[in-house]
């Protein structure tokens, strides 16, 4: 007799992150200049999620977070340098962009406690679990 746990039936809250963002055609996730959108890594922690998106060259007043409807929205919008008076290039390949990366939340977050650090051209997000979705330690239960 084969032995099923539950939570081989139950798919990971990180391949929901992933699903949602990956196979989503909408234009949530879009770049206004048709280049790449920054990469994103998302770790699980027993507290919460991880967000971490790559996005040198920025300032933390560049971007916007939002949720709305359990969906995170971070959005940048950096409007190129005008040149100064008697400059000249020879080749330029600086540009910036402005994008826009959503992520649907799960239910099981506390959406009002989500914390954002831009740090050495990383933006991290915390996004905190609710307690009742924090695995326990394993009790023991003595015998009488």
């Amino acid at each position: 007799m084969a032995v099923v746990r539950f939570t081989d039936q139950l798919p990971s809250l990180i391949d929901r992150f992933m699903n949602d963002d990956l196979f989503d055609w909408t234009f949530r996730n879009f770049s206004e200049t048709n280049t790449t959108l920054p990469s994103v890594n998302i770790k699980e922690t027993n507290d919460g999620f991880v967000l971490e998106m790559a996005a040198p060259g920025l300032d933390k007043n560049d971007f916007k977070l939002e949720v709305k409807d359990h969906v995170l929205s971070i959005s940048s919008e950096k409007v190129g340098e005008d040149l100064k008076e008697g400059e000249e290039f020879t080749h330029k390949e600086y540009s910036y962009q402005s994008f826009v990366r959503s992520f649907t939340l799960p239910d099981n977050v506390e959406e009002d406690k989500i914390e954002a650090k831009y740090e050495n051209g990383i933006l991290n997000v915390f996004i905190p679990k609710k307690e009742e979705a924090k695995k326990k330690p394993v009790k023991q239960i003595a015998i009488q």
